[in-house]
């Protein structure tokens, strides 16, 4: 879902992407909710960020038959899934990296 939009009305196309709506599941917002308040700080970024990319620079997609992304932040981790046809990212868990991969 590409705009086309004139640059400096010389003729110059530059392709405008529409940002994605970032959604948490209610699992990952209590996850989050609970993280010190110095992780949170360091996440808040992150996730605000993949409203504009969801595959940033260090984004890995997760091994197996699901659709899981992964994002680093320090010790913490987003796990989260991206819906390009809807335009969204919703985040699934989200924790220290010792225990976000752990699903029961």
């Amino acid at each position: 879902m590409l705009d086309r939009a004139l640059v400096n009305g010389q003729g110059r196309e530059r392709a405008l992407t529409l940002p994605y709506q970032v959604e948490f599941t209610p699992a990952a917002r209590r996850q989050f909710r609970k993280l010190p308040a110095e992780a949170q700080r360091r996440l808040a970024p992150v996730i605000d960020g993949l409203a504009d990319n969801p595959r940033p620079a260090g984004s890995k997609k997760l091994v197996g038959p699901s659709d899981l992304w992964r994002v680093r932040a320090g010790d913490f981790r987003v796990i989260y899934t991206i819906q390009d046809e809807r335009l969204i990212v919703q985040v699934v868990r989200v924790g220290n990296r010792r225990e976000v991969y752990e699903y029961r």
